[in-house]
């Protein structure tokens, strides 16, 4: 790719955000990748940590000290959407873009540039871009764990982290916001943790934003490294995205339901066992079906880190679909309340009736 130049008046003050929580294995590799993408004085990176207990804190603490466009600020709530928000405040009274950068992620050289470049070229409101998911060297479940987000079936084809041409979108990997924009309209609904950023999407089209595909600025992602950790943050995507259809009033896209039926499948086949053997077997289908692409990668590829590609993909899948089953059940915030007050309100409606 080549470089990107804006010219210099049209060159806005750009506020870097890195929410950060024990990312002692990711947090510098990742700063590296950033600082000086933009002119000096130019730009800030935010660091809003959450309250690492690792070496997060002092491993930033030694960039602040040889750059001065690095500050570690606190992030009392901890999550990634509160961190934003907080950012949005606190951000130099300059800056008129704020990037979001997640600190398990490395980002291209240009990738400011182009992102900026994108949002004013486009008269965009917020820019997108491709997240390439990818396993440090050396980490061998997360090898089998990337190969399976990268996958169709890990992934749904969610053009975002399969692949992606620049143009308008509804939804992506959240990468820069015009910043009078992004607090026009409220920021991120901090009682998200997870879908935040797809809920965020949502009320930014209805209020008339432009959300740009910058295809030409792809981020290299590392995902969990532990199936536990996989388990724990896809059950919040599931849960956060049921919210998300559930406060908007939306429907389900057909792939996301995908792994819900999955779910149920392998929980009739058990219920199903001691009493019909053969419907047992149809729901082994699912698991056999995700382990034989475990095999058939590692044969692919000549590389056995790949057999756990299967048990990573079912982890994902059955997570997602537990979350979301999980938030879909749990009555809607206020609903009991209003029921009972209208039920009251009726009832004193009828007693003050005339007898």
């Amino acid at each position: 790719m080549g470089s990107v130049t804006i010219p210099v008046s049209d060159r806005p003050f750009v506020s870097i955000v890195v929410p950060t929580l024990n990312e002692e294995h990711y947090i510098e590799a990742c700063l590296n990748s950033l600082v000086g993408q933009w002119p000096e004085g130019s730009y800030e990176i935010l660091i809003m940590d959450g309250g690492s207990t690792d070496r997060t804190k002092q491993i930033v603490s030694s960039f602040c000290e040889h750059y001065p466009a690095v500050v570690l600020q606190v992030n009392p709530r901890r999550i990634q959407s509160s961190a934003m928000n907080l950012a949005a405040q606190l951000a130099s009274q300059q800056a008129t873009v704020l990037v979001r950068a997640d600190a398990h992620a490395l980002y291209p050289p240009d990738f400011v540039a182009r992102c900026v470049a994108a949002l004013v070229a486009n008269n965009a409101t917020s820019v997108v871009v491709p997240m390439h998911t990818r396993a440090r060297p050396g980490a061998v479940l997360q090898t089998s764990i990337a190969a399976a987000q990268s996958s169709r079936l890990g992934n749904g084809g969610a053009a975002h982290r399969f692949s992606a041409n620049s143009g308008f979108v509804e939804h992506g990997h959240h990468a820069v916001f015009d910043r009078a924009f992004f607090c026009s309209i409220g920021g991120y609904d901090e009682s998200f943790s997870h879908n935040e950023d797809a809920e965020l999407d949502v009320r930014a089209i209805e209020a008339g934003g432009r959300i740009w595909m910058c295809a030409e600025a792809p981020v290299t992602y590392y995902p969990r490294d532990r199936l536990g950790r996989l388990a724990r943050q896809y059950f919040r995507h599931g849960a956060g995205r049921a919210r998300t259809l559930r406060k908007h009033r939306l429907k389900p896209k057909p792939r996301q339901m995908i792994p819900v039926v999955a779910l149920a499948g392998c929980a009739a086949g058990v219920i199903t066992a001691p009493f019909v053997p053969t419907l047992a077997l149809f729901a082994l289908l699912y698991p056999a079906t995700c382990l034989s692409w475990g095999v058939h990668g590692a044969i692919n590829r000549r590389d056995p880190r790949m057999l756990a590609g299967g048990l990573a993909l079912m982890t994902m899948h059955l997570s997602w679909a537990t979350g979301f089953l999980a938030a879909s059940a749990r009555p809607v915030p206020g609903l009991v309340a209003t029921a009972l007050g209208s039920f009251w309100r009726a009832n004193a409606a009828i007693a003050a009736e005339p007898r």
